[in-house]
């Protein structure tokens, strides 16, 4: 992975060509490429082939590119405004290089990067958008590979939306500027007029565009309760990456990694509102405030959670005060930290025949004097998933072996769940205390306790203790008791 820092040693520019002459020296396919990149601009081709091949030939015929047919010659490239030497002669092609330099023309010799003054990047052409990519040296197959991907990402219909964008640029230039104007635009591209240039009617994306320009009514603001996942930031999904890209502020946990916070938009609020273990910046009832507030002022906001919003991230108290404010609001799952715990192990939590049920559960669940209904469905083979368990850990498995699960119950421990820098623990219920002496945990833990554990792959995983101890499931049994 490059480091934060790295510097590009090309800088990607879009140069005007419009009716300027590009002169392109060569013969065979090289020359035929570059022609066939360059004819999708609206430049002047002027090809210097002295004995053309027939593909060449014919698509100087279908192109209406000057066919110089003559062996090179410096004065050939006289007045162009970029040169491409694509001879497949080295030898020639740095002689076309060093012409072009003296005479001041930017030129490209194919497969010679010591010599040029440019590269051509890969190109998804959406006109009048266009996508450049390089590859600063990585090669040309990963740039085309890329091509192709952003290319299928990218709606055919993109190029006639943003001509039609183009004619009510001068329009929305006279919306005030800030909110107003930015959610001129999100309607625009998201909204009515995407839609009917995407049905092909584009009287009808005009007459759109032209009805969100005449709404006076104030914008109506907008919470989207959004799973930032467990870490991971190719985990996230692409709707929450999309209202991250259209949020005016975001609202975002301790737990969420600063790289997914960064994949919202450059010019958004960021508010960070904590709530680590024993460690929260704000109370809930002031986030509670906070979303109302930012809600009131027209703003679109995210309110960003680690792992789901709806699986122990208090969804349930921010909707009830968003419901009684009367701001609107969407969910939007994540992937829950079991789901991604399970995944870094290859566990199945559900197995046939092993286990038929799931508990979503936190430590702290057992702290009262009796125990939750969930426990008698662990006794009976449910795979139980605990968050926020490491300080509570001895408290968890004596409370649960007293209840009568067996002491060699099979657990997975992982700390930084779909992180690089996770790591993996295995052993038994017996075993899982020692997680409290386990100082070097300094990230979120996930524990998972169950027969279907058993099913998991612990190749990449070290034993939560390195030597067992006769007694020990008793002595976590009597510790509780005590």
């Amino acid at each position: 992975m490059s480091p934060a820092n790295a510097k590009l040693n090309a800088f990607p520019v879009f140069m005007r060509i419009d009716g300027e002459a590009v002169a392109i020296v060569g013969n065979r396919e090289e020359a035929i490429a570059k022609a066939r990149l360059l004819a999708q601009s609206s430049a002047a081709l002027r090809i210097i082939a002295d004995e053309a091949d027939p593909d060449l030939l014919a698509f100087i015929a279908v192109s209406g590119a000057v066919h110089v047919g003559a062996a090179y010659e410096a004065a050939h490239l006289q007045g162009a405004a970029l040169v491409f030497a694509a001879s497949g002669d080295k030898a020639l092609d740095r002689r076309v290089a060093e012409d072009a330099r003296r005479l001041g023309i930017p030129v490209n010799a194919v497969d010679q990067p010591d010599v040029c003054d440019f590269f051509t990047p890969a190109l998804v052409n959406r006109a009048p958008v266009a996508i450049a990519i390089g590859t600063e040296g990585a090669g040309p197959v990963l740039a085309q590979m890329l091509r192709v991907r952003i290319d299928r990402m990218l709606s055919p219909s993109l190029g006639r939306l943003a001509a039609l964008a183009a004619s009510f640029r001068a329009a929305a230039e006279k919306l005030p500027k800030g909110n107003r104007r930015r959610r001129f635009w999100s309607d625009f591209f998201a909204g009515g007029p995407a839609k009917a240039i995407e049905a092909g009617d584009h009287a009808q994306a005009h007459g759109a565009a032209l009805e969100l320009l005449s709404t006076d009514a104030p914008a109506a603001g907008h919470i989207a309760l959004v799973g930032a996942g467990p870490g991971a930031e190719d985990l996230l999904t692409l709707r929450a990456h999309r209202l991250l890209m259209e949020a005016d502020a975001i609202v975002y946990d301790a737990l969420v990694p600063e790289a997914i916070v960064a994949m919202g938009r450059r010019d958004a609020e960021r508010l960070p509102v904590g709530k680590r273990k024993g460690c929260h910046s704000k109370s809930q009832e002031e986030i509670n405030a906070l979303l109302i507030e930012l809600g009131q002022a027209g703003k679109r906001v995210v309110r960003l959670k680690s792992g789901d919003p709806l699986v122990f991230g208090r969804a349930g108290e921010e909707m009830a005060a968003l419901r009684e404010a009367g701001i609107a609001y969407e969910v939007v799952p994540g992937v829950t930290a079991a789901f991604a715990a399970a995944a870094d192990f290859e566990l199945p939590l559900t197995l046939r025949g092993v286990s038929s049920s799931m508990v979503f559960t936190t430590g702290h669940d057992l702290k009262g004097n009796s125990l939750p209904d969930w426990a008698k469905l662990a006794i009976s083979g449910a795979t139980v998933a605990v968050y926020m368990g490491r300080s509570v850990a001895a408290e968890v498995a004596g409370r649960l072996i007293e209840a009568g699960l067996s002491p060699d119950t099979a657990v997975a421990v992982v700390e930084n769940a779909s992180l690089g820098n996770r790591r993996r623990f295995h052993g038994t219920l017996a075993d899982l205390p020692s997680l409290e002496e386990r100082a070097d945990l300094a990230g979120p833990v996930m524990t998972i306790i169950g027969d279907a554990v058993a099913g998991a792959n612990f190749e990449q995983s070290e034993p939560l203790v390195a030597h067992k101890h006769e007694g020990a499931a008793s002595a976590v049994a009597e510790g509780v008791q005590s």
